[in-house]
């Protein structure tokens, strides 16, 4: 039951922006899944989660991993550096970049496995992201400009 547990608490991690461990608990208790405090405090722990700023003075749940906290950090850097402005098309995410940099942020952006995003297609200064509905464009915008404010 417990590695389930763990396994589902990482899902949802990865699928939600989580800033509190009661918001942790009540998407684990909508998913089958009834824990005290304690235990989510020891989960927590185990997992080795901790909390990283997504902009706007929130912050969101993640699994420590130190070499892919530094990756994440390095890709946010890259996505900064060469963005210059996004539009969307229906589900698709157009991203404009300074010359030379699009296959840099394309890359980034997979790296950092948006669920919204299928793939990206980069030219020079320009990115076509696929992104899996018109609603998903619109929240993907959303993360991509907090994460750019930054």
């Amino acid at each position: 039951m417990k590695k389930k547990r763990q396994q589902k608490i990482i899902e949802l991690i990865e699928k939600y922006d989580i800033e509190t461990q009661d918001e942790l608990v009540e998407l684990l208790e909508k998913e089958g899944f009834h824990t005290t405090q304690a235990t989510m405090s020891r989960d927590m722990r185990e997992l080795r989660l901790s909390k990283v700023s997504v902009g706007m003075g929130h912050q969101k749940y993640v699994v420590a991993d130190p070499e892919n906290l530094k990756m994440s950090e390095k890709y946010v850097k890259v996505c900064k550096e060469g963005y210059v402005s996004m539009d969307m098309a229906q589900n698709i995410l157009v991203m404009k970049t300074v010359p030379g940099m699009a296959m840099a942020v394309a890359a980034a952006l997979d790296a950092m496995k948006f669920d919204e995003i299928v793939g990206c297609v980069a030219g020079d200064d320009t990115i076509m992201a696929a992104v899996r509905t018109v609603e998903d464009t619109r929240e993907l915008i959303k993360k991509l400009g907090k994460m750019l404010e930054e």
